[in-house]
């Protein structure tokens, strides 16, 4: 173990939370989205060092998670609540073609052992092709390639089955490769990613933490020609790594709603997505806002709000699974990858986007924070932190 992870052990058991899961110790206390109450699903405590995934589960008031049943579906027991594939498909103009012969691979902590059989109903139930170890489709494997599975946690139990799912809904016939690090401490995460990226088109990052002793595993996330994907955070203004880094595609967050104007949806900047000036990486040569000296986060968006959640069939606990409603900057991380591999191309790092602006749909209003009143924290007309340069019009833009 080396001097920074025994740093993290110690501060770690000084705040009397869990030295190797800071999502296992309990559910993040309640908060209210709009007319929505949802919980993070690894906690809320940040230790440097560890990694936090960034997905909300819908609660009641209390914080009992909401399974979704005839009460709270939009069509009655046939489907469940929150936005299907196919709405996704809809809002992003994206076809649902396209991806044969790429990989999307999805980085999460510790083991997570339904995420097949979860993501086999979550696909069954939408109408798209199945998607197994038996048909060549998915493949599970530890931060190094083995089947030396890490031990199992709910809350990244969850976060896994929205990194899988949301990459099946914007690409179908897409492989899927499901990478697990040891524990959730970020040089495991990073260690995770970079074991991805060599072995995949595509990497989706729904985690984050703080930028502080980072700077030795920021090569993990550097291969060109493969389009990185990160979550930008889920408490509004403020930045993490490693969607910070240089290499990498930063996706912020949108609240997404249906609307009667020629696209059908309209979106805002959803108040919890992450976004800000990096304090340690250098902005890369296609950014070119003015107010951070080094890298801006984030590039692009994808809905995120939970009051405006998507579908998911995952584990309600150790026990059993069970369809509920998620939102946070994990739902759009894992989105956008899939537009990659609808597109099917090859990425240069966060690059594609720049090149392709009108390819966009802008987000102009709403903030996430107090930064002065810029373009870091509010939507704008362009580029804005939230939400970079937009949400995906299609595949053009990746």
């Amino acid at each position: 173990m080396n001097l920074f992870k025994l740093g993290a052990v110690a501060l770690a058991m000084f705040l009397g939370v869990s030295a190797t899961s800071a999502s296992a110790t309990s559910l993040g206390r309640v908060r209210q989205y709009g007319h929505v109450f949802a919980r993070n699903v690894c906690g809320d405590v940040q230790v440097p060092g560890v990694g936090r995934c960034f997905a909300k589960v819908l609660t009641d008031a209390r914080g009992n998670i909401l399974e979704s049943h005839p009460a709270i579906t939009r069509n009655a027991s046939t489907a469940p609540a929150g936005y299907s594939p196919l709405n996704l498909q809809s809002a992003y103009k994206v076809s649902g073609s396209g991806g044969a012969g790429y990989t999307i691979a999805v980085v999460d902590a510790f083991g997570d052992p339904s995420a097949e059989s979860d993501l086999g109903v979550y696909r069954s139930k939408f109408g798209l092709p199945p998607c197994t170890t038996a048909n060549g489709c998915f493949k599970k494997v530890n931060q190094n390639g083995g089947t030396s599975y890490p031990k199992a946690d709910t809350g990244w139990g969850q976060e896994t089955a929205i990194d899988l799912e949301m990459a099946s809904a914007m690409c179908p016939n897409c492989h899927l490769l499901l990478v697990e690090s040891t524990n959730d401490f970020i040089n495991n995460l990073s260690a995770a990613s970079n074991y991805a990226a060599l072995h995949a088109n595509a990497v989706s990052n729904s985690w984050g933490g703080s930028e502080s002793g980072t700077s030795s595993y920021e090569a993990d996330f550097n291969h060109s020609g493969v389009a990185i994907t990160v979550s930008s955070g889920d408490s509004g203004y403020g930045v993490q790594f490693p969607a910070s880094s240089p290499h990498v595609t930063a996706v912020g967050g949108t609240s997404l709603v249906r609307a009667s104007n020629s696209r059908g949806w309209s979106e805002t900047v959803w108040n919890g997505a992450g976004s800000g000036c990096s304090a340690l990486y250098a902005k890369p040569t296609w950014q070119h806002d003015g107010l951070c000296a080094k890298r801006t986060v984030a590039d692009v968006s994808a809905i995120a709000d939970p009051n405006t959640g998507i579908a998911m069939y995952g584990p309600i606990n150790a026990r059993r699974s069970g369809w509920m409603v998620f939102g946070g900057t994990s739902v759009a991380a894992p989105l956008v990858a899939g537009i990659y591999g609808a597109k099917g191309t090859t990425a240069s790092y966060g690059s594609n986007p720049y090149s392709n602006t009108t390819a966009l749909f802008d987000v102009t209003s709403g903030s996430n924070g107090n930064c002065g009143g810029t373009y870091l924290c509010t939507g704008e007309v362009g580029y804005d932190g939230p939400t970079g340069l937009g949400t995906p019009d299609g595949t053009t833009a990746f």
